[in-house]
């Protein structure tokens, strides 16, 4: 038994490795050995945070304001916050946001270009693979929330088209 625990050990190592050299944030694996004998191994490690920079003024102090205006800070606070803008274009998947088909390239779209639903916006790259990502709704690209080859996450804000 203590071959199968090192190369158990070896494998887990190896898919370590494997979740580093793919910048994977999560890597799942289910190995038979036979009849009641399994090995499941979970690989994870922390994700790197998307830092973006938004120029939104700063929303007054809840303990500051009087109860009345308490109200009318709430909108002021989402209204800063491109997540929970209902017309953002959320990634679809963990990867690297490309805004162009290669270095170089014109970008798919740009601040204020009308666009049509199913039009590509933008690339992002998961495990080797381009995937271009449609606006989904027809209208004006209001915003460009991720610069060209960043990292983004499932279900960050990429763009704002309204």
């Amino acid at each position: 038994m203590t071959k199968q625990n090192d190369a158990d050990v070896a494998f887990i190592q190896a898919l370590a490795e494997l979740l580093s050299a793919n910048e994977l944030t999560e890597l799942e694996v289910m190995r038979e050995y036979g009849d009641n004998d399994s090995l499941n191994v979970r690989v994870s490690r922390a994700a790197p945070q998307v830092v973006q920079t938004v120029a939104a003024p700063a929303p007054a102090p809840v303990a500051a304001a009087p109860a009345a205006a308490a109200p009318a800070a709430a909108p002021a606070a989402d209204a800063g916050d491109p997540a929970n803008d209902p017309n953002a274009v959320p990634s679809p998947m963990v990867g690297t946001a490309y805004l162009a088909a290669e270095p170089g390239a014109a970008p798919f779209v740009k601040v204020g270009d009308k666009v049509s639903e199913g039009q590509t916006v933008l690339i992002v790259e998961a495990m080797k693979t381009m995937n271009h990502i449609p606006a989904p709704k027809s209208g004006t690209v209001k915003r460009v929330l991720v610069e060209d080859g960043t990292p983004v996450e499932f279900g960050a804000p990429l763009m704002i088209i309204e």
